[in-house]
């Protein structure tokens, strides 16, 4: 009897898809020039993981935005500095990501750049 923690049996046999195929189903349907366009402009409000579906990561961006007005207009200084820092830099590296096409979606596929190479076993992790 095989326990309930075993593996299941491995397959040995070739994937059924061709590359090209493989490599499709791994781009976002996502329009990459919306994403780099919400990112640059309302980046620090985490607008741009809303629309690629990435909401948890949408809401904690939005809530570090609210933390650090909210700081300032209490008059909490060096709080409100900190997360403005967190926020500001949260917002460089996902438009990084983005301009650079190294970002997913909320379903783990790769938000591209127009033009760009995709290695389909590179990309499938």
């Amino acid at each position: 009897m095989r326990s309930p923690s075993a593996p299941g049996p491995i397959s040995l046999e070739a994937p059924t898809q061709a590359p090209e195929t493989r490599a499709e189903t791994l781009v976002s349907d996502k329009s990459y020039a919306t994403a780099v366009a919400i990112s640059s402009v309302f980046g620090f409000l985490g607008l741009q993981h809303f629309y690629l579906g990435r909401i948890g990561e949408g809401l904690l961006d939005l809530s570090l935005s609210i933390g650090w007005m909210a700081c300032f207009l209490s008059g909490y200084w060096l709080p409100g500095a900190l997360f403005f820092v967190a926020d500001w830099g949260h917002s460089t590296v996902v438009t990084i990501m983005l301009l650079t096409g190294n970002f997913r979606d909320g379903q783990g596929r790769l938000v591209p750049y127009p033009g760009q190479k995709l290695d389909s076993w590179r990309n499938a992790s």
